[in-house]
C-alpha cells in the first residue's frame, strides 16, 4: 500500500511513518499533529510487504516501526537505504536494543533508532535533529582522529594537539578549519597545554541539550593565536561524574558538522558514550609508551575494542618516546613488532626537553622547533590519511555514526 500523502502546507515539514501498529500510527499522528511546522502521513503494514511502494520522496524525515529480529525485515530496510541514500534521514523504532543489530544499523547509516515505548516529545525532537542534520551534513564531513591511552602518562595530550595542528596547516582553506576537543571532561588538559581558558559547560547544556546550536558552540570554543579551535571544560579533580550520553553526542555531531578536521583527546577511563566516538572515528590511534606494561595494556586494548566493537573502527598502537640506543639492553623496534603485530603503527622519537618547553610556553613543537623528529613523524603518520577524501562509509559527518551505539532506555 503506498503512503497516503496529506494535504498539508508545502511550508511544513513531512514526516512519513510507516508502521504496523495501530497504537503507535496514533502516538505518532497525536505527537505530531501538536507541532505546527510538522506534517505526518502515517502508512499501515510492514517494510517488507510494502517495499517500493513505500514512498519517501519529499519528506523530511522517514520514521519506521520495524521488528530487526525478522530477516525480511531487515533486507527491506538495507533495500530502502541503498536506494535513497541520505535522504531522507531514517529513523527506526524497535522493540528492545541489540549491539549486533545497532552496528548494523550504523553499516547502513540509519540516522538514529529509537526503543518502544517512546516518548511523544522525544519522537518529536529525534525527527527534528536529525531533519536539522541532514540539512548541514552537507556543509562538512569531518575526518575525525582519537587519541586513546593505553596507560596514564603516555603522552596522548602532546600527540593530539600536535595532530590537530598539522591537520590546520595543512588545510588549504583553513576554514572551517580545525577543533581538537578535550573529552577528559574531569581531568583534561589540552587548555593548559594551549595557555587557554576552557569554556565548555556542559552542565549548563545538560537540562536542554537541544538548545545546543552553532550560536552556543561558538560560545563555547577556545581559540588558539594559530586559529586552532578547542573545546575544553574546567578542570574538575574532586568532581566524578558521567554526563548523558545524549548531551556529549549532539556536542560532537554539532562539532563534526562545522569543521574540516576533529581530532579527540580521550580519557582512560570508558564512559556509556565512548563507543560512539570510537565508532565515529575515521582513524582510531591507541598511545602507548615504551615498557612492557604499556604494550600489554595497549594489545589487551586493541583486543577489547576490536571484540566491543567488531567491524567498527581498527584501532592503531603508537608507541611513544621510543628511543633505542646502541648498547641498551631495553626494547627494540623488533620487540614491538612482536607484540603488538599489525596493530603497530608508528613510534614517535623520545624528545622530554623540546615537548616540555613547548607545554611551558602553550606553544606547537615547530615554534620551538622547526622540523623537530615528533612533528615529521607525526606528519606522516597523519597528513596521508588527512589528504584523502572520505569513503562513503566514513562521509556524512559524525552524527549518523554517533547516535547508533549507546541504548536508549
Amino acid at each position: 500500500m503506498a503512503t497516503g500523502r496529506s494535504h498539508s502546507s508545502a511550508s511544513k515539514s513531512q514526516v512519513v511513518v510507516l508502521t504496523a501498529d495501530a497504537g503507535f500510527a496514533e502516538e505518532a499522528r497525536s505527537a505530531f499533529g501538536t507541532m505546527g511546522q510538522s506534517a505526518v502521513s502515517v502508512a499501515s503494514g510492514s517494510l517488507s510487504a510494502l517495499g517500493d511502494n513505500f514512498q519517501t520522496e519529499g519528506a523530511a524525515v522517514a520514521l519506521i516501526d520495524l521488528d530487526v529480529g525478522v530477516a525480511t525485515e531487515m533486507q527491506a530496510l538495507e533495500r530502502l537505504m541503498a536506494s535513497i541514500g541520505d535522504r531522507p534521514p531514517v529513523v527506526v523504532v524497535t522493540q528492545a536494543f541489540d549491539a549486533a543489530v545497532a552496528r548494523t544499523l550504523l553499516k547502513m547509516r540509519i540516522a538514529d533508532f529509537l526503543v518502544k515505548p517512546v516518548a511523544p516529545d522525544e519522537l518529536v525532537r529525534t525527527c527534528a535533529r536529525v531533519a536539522k542534520g541532514a540539512v548541514t551534513a552537507d556543509a562538512t564531513d569531518a575526518q575525525i582522529y582519537t587519541f586513546l591511552p593505553a596507560v596514564g602518562g603516555a603522552g596522548v595530550t602532546t600527540l593530539a594537539i600536535q595532530s590537530a595542528m598539522i591537520l590546520l596547516n595543512s588545510n588549504p582553506r583553513n576554514k572551517p578549519g580545525t577543533c581538537l576537543v578535550d573529552l577528559n571532561f574531569q581531568h583534561g588538559a589540552c587548555a593548559d597545554y594551549l595557555d587557554l581558558e576552557p569554556r565548555l559547560n556542559l552542565g549548563e547544556i545538560e537540562p536542554r541539550p537541544e538548545r545546543l546550536d552553532r550560536q552556543l558552540l561558538e560560545v563555547m570554543l577556545s581559540h588558539h593565536f594559530s586559529g586552532l579551535a578547542v573545546i575544553a571544560a574546567p578542570n574538575r579533580p574532586a568532581e566524578m561524574r558521567s554526563f548523558d550520553p545524549d548531551v556529549v553526542t549532539r556536542l560532537l555531531d554539532l562539532v563534526s558538522t562545522n569543521f574540516d578536521y576533529v581530532v579527540f583527546d580521550m580519557p582512560r577511563t570508558w564512559f556509556s558514550w565512548t563507543d560512539s566516538v570510537l565508532l565515529g572515528s575515521n582513524k582510531l590511534f591507541i598511545v602507548s609508551e615504551t615498557t612492557v606494561p604499556g604494550l600489554r595494556h595497549a594489545k589487551g586494548l586493541v583486543e577489547a575494542i576490536r571484540e566491543r566493537l567488531g567491524d567498527g573502527p581498527n584501532p592503531q598502537v603508537i608507541v611513544n618516546r621510543f628511543e633505542q640506543k646502541m648498547f641498551s639492553s631495553g626494547l627494540r623496534r623488533s620487540d614491538i613488532e612482536q607484540v603488538l603485530g599489525e596493530a603497530f603503527v608508528a613510534s614517535i622519537p623520545n624528545d622530554y626537553a623540546l615537548v616540555r618547553e613547548a607545554i611551558d610556553r602553550g606553544v606547537p613543537l615547530d615554534d620551538i622547533k622547526a622540523g623537530n623528529r615528533i612533528s615529521a613523524q607525526i606528519r606522516k603518520l597523519i597528513l596521508p590519511q588527512a589528504a584523502a577524501k572520505p569513503t562513503s562509509a566514513a562521509a556524512g559527518g559524525i552524527a549518523k555514526r554517533l547516535k547508533l551505539s549507546w541504548a536508549r532506555s
